[in-house]
């Protein structure tokens, strides 16, 4: 049987059955068509142990891919060929052989809370050509340093989901299709507050909570991509979104923050996920040894 028609049919199954999002969806149909096309192959009876290491060999010698490049091709042909086998296309799952390096125990890249506030500061202060765009995106990258919310989380926020009055925002189906309440502090409130306040003299009633500065629509991926890139020029910080959500976790945890609070502000399903948090921050741990018994201790 064909091969890519056995990934659409995965794919609606992924989507409509086990709900997944299109990103995860996305990452599917482009494994395993890079798999198809690498090893040549239509027909899922061409499939073999064989031409699945080679893949991989391949992939890390000569395309040079790190180890979270290789975990993901390996879970995303697991999952599907797995599904595979669940339909009786195929008997055995070829990529259960296939040997998976350990994940680098790396720390998660971050800002300092001196450079977070010099990125608010050049947000707000660059030149823009209206009020709306500057009081817009100093609250988009308020919200991220903030609130930690993931892209696609903020792009997602309604209008109705921001209760300023109750400094709550609601996260609808975040990561793993989950609901969440995340508090916002009285200064992102405050700051949310100016922006709606411009939002309103535009006349902007679109759903979503974050306008374009053009139409009636919402602020887009594109959009923001292109905010990034302008906003690391200026200013001369090398940052990214999930940068920033690092950089909010790791400072409540400095702030005194405790991990089941910050894990559920986060939308961790796995409170293991959030403690790599902890050996990020070298002044939550510093804190942390003031408590030793002896740190009083007066040497004669």
């Amino acid at each position: 049987m064909n091969v890519l028609i056995l990934l659409e049919q995965f794919c609606e199954y992924s989507q409509f059955i086990r709900g997944y999002s299109k990103d995860t969806i996305r990452r599917y149909r482009y494994v395993v068509s890079c798999f198809c096309k690498f090893t040549d192959i239509t027909n899922i009876e061409e499939v073999s142990d064989d031409k699945i290491r080679a893949l991989f060999y391949f992939g890390r010698t000569q395309r040079k891919w790190s180890v979270n490049t290789f975990i993901i091709y390996h879970k995303s042909l697991l999952v599907f060929f797995r599904w595979c086998v669940s339909q009786g296309v195929i008997t055995k799952n070829p990529i259960l052989d296939i040997e998976v390096p350990k994940l680098e125990k790396k720390l998660p890249p971050k800002l300092n809370k001196q450079t977070a506030l010099k990125l608010l500061e050049v947000v707000y202060n660059y030149p823009y050509g209206c009020t709306f765009l500057r009081c817009r995106n100093h609250a988009i990258f308020s919200m991220f340093l903030s609130t930690g919310l993931r892209k696609q989380e903020l792009l997602n926020l309604k209008f109705t989901d921001v209760d300023i009055d109750n400094l709550t925002l609601f996260i609808r189906q975040g990561k793993g299709n989950k609901d969440r309440i995340v508090p916002i502090t009285d200064t992102l409130g405050f700051t949310l507050k100016k922006y709606l306040d411009e939002r309103r003299k535009l006349n902007k009633t679109n759903p979503e909570f974050f306008s374009s500065v053009r139409g009636n629509t919402g602020f887009t991926v594109s959009g923001l991509k292109k905010l990034v890139e302008q906003l690391r020029a200026s200013s001369g910080i090398s940052f990214t979104i999930h940068k920033l959500r690092h950089t909010f976790a790791t400072l409540m945890l400095e702030g005194g923050c405790d991990i089941y609070s910050l894990s559920k502000m986060m939308g961790h399903s796995d409170i293991k996920t959030t403690t790599i948090y902890l050996a990020a921050s070298a002044e939550h741990l510093r804190s942390q040894m003031t408590k030793h018994p002896l740190n009083n201790a007066v040497l004669n």
